[in-house]
């Protein structure tokens, strides 16, 4: 038997009424978590060995008349690779590293991007530049199969930072050269500071670590990562 309420509305009709309106509240909430969820873009976290970018011309220098760059795997943004073809860099006092990739395609300038412990190995003093940003940065001598290069400049250490696409500047609410920190939550956590958004419509979402700052926040084996403004 229902109990009346003052107003003569049994008590089970309200209880019915309110679970109700829980039930649409709640899912209300989920559909809208779901819907921020699906709307958020995919953030992708890639570490970035050292590696060299190369102009066509120095590449005919390091591995003959008409070379071209063979891709040995793709990489995430559309168009990148990671070439077959490797050189090797000398630095001051004949220090060396063998094997260093090339990725493709060619460009208009040549520079080597290390990370700090290479840098160290090679005995030079490495800035912290954007890529492309050279004036003033060290060089080293390159050899290829078939001659060599003296490079007068462009040997850095890149500035981490993300790649977005207009549309992904807009949700994170950053325009291009903008600074944003990367949390890395690890058996090592870590907070990234000035990682700096390079936007642009032909990309896709993709953050870029050199190894030590890979290894050192143990990445690999990352649990979740978080990039904010």
């Amino acid at each position: 038997m229902s109990t009346l309420t003052g107003n003569g509305i049994s008590r089970s009709a309200i209880e019915q009424v309110v679970r109700q309106v829980v039930r649409e509240r709640v899912g209300m909430a989920v559909r809208n978590q779901m819907a921020a969820a699906s709307s958020s873009p995919k953030l992708v976290v890639n570490i970035s060995a050292r590696h060299m970018h190369i102009t066509q011309e120095h590449l005919e220098v390091l591995f003959g008349a008409g070379a071209k760059l063979t891709v040995l795997k793709p990489l995430y943004q559309e168009g990148h690779f990671a070439s077959q073809q490797t050189v090797t860099i000398i630095g001051p006092r004949h220090r060396t590293i063998t094997n260093l990739r090339i990725l493709g395609p060619c460009r208009k300038e040549s520079q080597i991007e290390l990370a700090f412990t290479d840098g160290i190995a090679m005995g030079i003093d490495l800035p912290v530049r954007m890529s492309g940003d050279l004036k003033g940065t060290p060089g080293c001598i390159v050899m290829g199969p078939k001659g060599h290069i003296e490079l007068s400049q462009g040997v850095i250490r890149a500035q981490r930072h993300a790649h977005l696409h207009p549309s992904e500047a807009e949700y994170y609410g950053v325009k291009n050269g903008d600074a944003m920190r990367l949390k890395v939550n690890s058996s090592c956590p870590m907070v990234f500071e000035e990682i700096i958004a390079r936007v642009d419509p032909a990309v896709k979402l993709e953050l870029h670590l050199d190894t030590d700052e890979g290894n050192a926040s143990d990445l690999a084996n990352a649990k979740s990562v978080e990039l904010t403004k």
